[in-house]
């Protein structure tokens, strides 16, 4: 493989999020197609995750992080279409606080969840006592940033960088805090640096095809700790997404977020 697997690791990263903002931009029409097509592309990733846990080759290391990113992918697509979300699709009641609002929260997500655990344990099982373990890490670490993103939404951020949020799901936006950092924030960030360091150091003394795994894990985990800073810069991430959508997004509902949540 003669890509640099932190440049591989990066252009998997980049494009695959601009398909995902692409495929949410469309019509909603398009949507039930999108997602067979999706189901499709996720059960081949399934499939070349498990045949490549087998090789401890550097192109297999390459193979189980493509096909861990194309599975997350078309997680992240059913959620962004409001396909897998959860049972609780209202805006959060005025004035509510503490653990009902959690509750109600946990509620609009908690299908998504589900799903990604479930599809964490399925990758754990198929690659179980192999070789190349690159799909089920990598998948572990990007569904760790994800809750951690999330939780740190609910808690309160400065930038909710939501320019490409789908109109459909601007609900959601009524449960984001209203603080400019929270204390979960510094504990997320200390986290998603010792995953880099770890992988990075770890790949040092790795064999070949394990050192390019932990190298991509390694990027991943950067790009992870990147991401959440943009929840407390004054930079907007989101902005660098419009040139992928493919339609101006519709004006979602004036949605309030009460403050000092």
């Amino acid at each position: 493989m003669s890509v640099p697997p932190l440049l591989f690791a990066f252009a998997m990263w980049f494009l695959g999020t601009a398909l995902v903002v692409w495929l949410d931009s469309r019509p909603r029409a398009t949507f039930a197609a999108s997602l067979r097509a999706g189901s499709l592309v996720a059960l081949a990733a399934m499939a070349i995750s498990t045949v490549a846990a087998r090789d401890a080759s550097v192109g297999a290391a390459y193979a189980g992080f493509a096909a861990a990113v194309l599975i997350w992918g078309w997680h992240e697509m059913a959620f962004l279409m409001g396909a897998v979300a959860g049972p609780n699709r209202a805006p959060c009641p005025p004035h509510v606080r503490g653990w009902r609002r959690f509750r109600l929260a946990t509620a609009t997500v908690i299908h998504h969840e589900l799903a990604l655990a479930a599809q964490l344990l399925l990758l754990v099982a198929l690659c179980w006592g192999q070789p190349n373990q690159t799909a089920p890490i990598a998948f572990a670490v990007l569904f760790a940033f994800r809750l951690s993103a999330k939780l740190n939404l609910f808690l309160g951020v400065a930038n909710l960088s939501d320019e490409v949020f789908p109109a459909h799901l601007a609900y959601l936006k009524t449960y984001f805090g209203g603080r400019r950092i929270n204390a979960l924030f510094p504990v997320s960030l200390a986290f998603g640096t010792a995953i880099a360091v770890w992988a990075w150091q770890s790949s040092s003394s790795a064999a070949p095809g394990a050192q390019a795994g932990l190298r991509m894990i390694a990027a991943l985990a950067a790009l992870g700790v990147v991401e959440h800073l943009f929840l407390v810069l004054p930079l907007r991430d989101g902005a660098m997404w419009r040139w992928a959508s493919a339609a101006k997004p519709a004006a979602a509902p004036a949605l309030t977020i009460d403050e000092g949540r």
